[in-house]
This record gives C-alpha cells, sequence and structure tokens, in this order.
C-alpha cells in the first residue's frame, strides 16, 4: 500500500508531530510505503489565486500544485494530520485542499451532478483540538468536523473515509494521557489502513 500523509502543523514538537511519527511508524511496521508532505516544511503557499485557476483551466497546471496532484494519483490512502484551529483546518491545510482537490483533477461536475475522480483511494484524518472531546460531541461540534471532512472533502471526490479521529483536551493531559491517545492512534491505524 502507498500511504500519503499530509501533515500540518507550524511547531516540530508539537503532539500533532508525535501523532505523525506514530501513524508513519505503523505504516511501515506493516511494511507499507509512506511519503509525508509537511506543508508548513513546503512552505506550501496555501492562497489559490487568480492565475492558478486560469492556468488549470488552459491546462497549465502550475508546478507546485501538479507535484502534489502526482503524490496523490499515486497514493491508496491519502491522510490528514493537523489541529483544530478555529472549528476548521488549519489555513495552510485548507488552502491545500482548496489548490491540489481542483476541478479537473478531483473532480468535475455536469448535468448528472459532481463527478468524483479520486475513487478507489481511502482517507483517513487525525485532528486534535483543546477543548474535552464530551463537550465538542455535545455541542455537536465533533459531528459537524466530520461532515466538513470527511464527507465535505473526502466524499466530494471520491474518497472512502475509513476513520477519523477527533483527539481533544490536547495541552491539558498527563504523560499518561498523551501516551493513552498515542496507543489509540496506533491501534487505529492497524485496523482501519
Amino acid at each position: 500500500m502507498k500511504h500519503l500523509i499530509i501533515y500540518a502543523h507550524s511547531n516540530a514538537e508539537s503532539f500533532n508531530h508525535a501523532i505523525l511519527e506514530t501513524v508513519v511508524n505503523t505504516l511501515k511496521e506493516k511494511g507499507d510505503e509512506v511519503v509525508v508532505r509537511d506543508l508548513y516544511a513546503l512552505d506550501f503557499q496555501p492562497v489559490l489565486k487568480p492565475e492558478d485557476t486560469a492556468a488549470m483551466r488552459a491546462g497549465q497546471t502550475p508546478a507546485d500544485i501538479k507535484v502534489e496532484q502526482e503524490y496523490i494519483s499515486q497514493s491508496d490512502t491519502i491522510t490528514f494530520i493537523s489541529p483544530i484551529w478555529w472549528t476548521g483546518l488549519p489555513a495552510i491545510l485548507k488552502g491545500y485542499v482548496d489548490r491540489v482537490f481542483a476541478y479537473g483533477f478531483a473532480y468535475t461536475a455536469g448535468v448528472e451532478g459532481i463527478n468524483k475522480l479520486l475513487t478507489g483511494k481511502k482517507g483517513f484524518i487525525v485532528n486534535t483540538h483543546g477543548t474535552p472531546n464530551a463537550i465538542y460531541d455535545e455541542i455537536g461540534m465533533t459531528a459537524g468536523l466530520k461532515i466538513t471532512s470527511d464527507t465535505g472533502i473526502f466524499d466530494f471526490v471520491g474518497i472512502e473515509s475509513v476513520g477519523h479521529l477527533l483527539l481533544g483536551s490536547i495541552g491539558y493531559l498527563d504523560d499518561d494521557g498523551y501516551k493513552e491517545l498515542l496507543q489509540q492512534v496506533q491501534d487505529t491505524v492497524k485496523t482501519v489502513l
């Protein structure tokens, strides 16, 4: 299996980075091929500019977008790892989706509706947030985040969502709490990927 991990956290010492290492190591232990695209390390430019859209309409996809699309095309599974900031994806990851999951590459539309061009791939998401999970569950945020990412991004382009972990109370746990979350990540990766 070929796994593409899109990682979006600005701090190399964050808990998100520990999650990334756990996912990579677990997949490699299974003998799978793993590619990590660290959007901050790449200094990925997230703003979809009018010239990007014009170039893609003319069949001249900008080079930085084309590189990312090739990684997606070659992968069997796509994993997003990021924090939740202001109840959504970090701007750099949202911009990645805006620019890379482009019309003509990830989907098209016609009289019949949306044509999903990434069908056959699987998607997995790990998000962290500071709010306790029980509060996010109670106010509907957990369900909302799953709808916007699993359905609104992955399903929209044909990627089958196989799991979405939302890990809360980040910044407020003790060492054992973080170890338990990393174990949950490892167990989930072994089960769904």
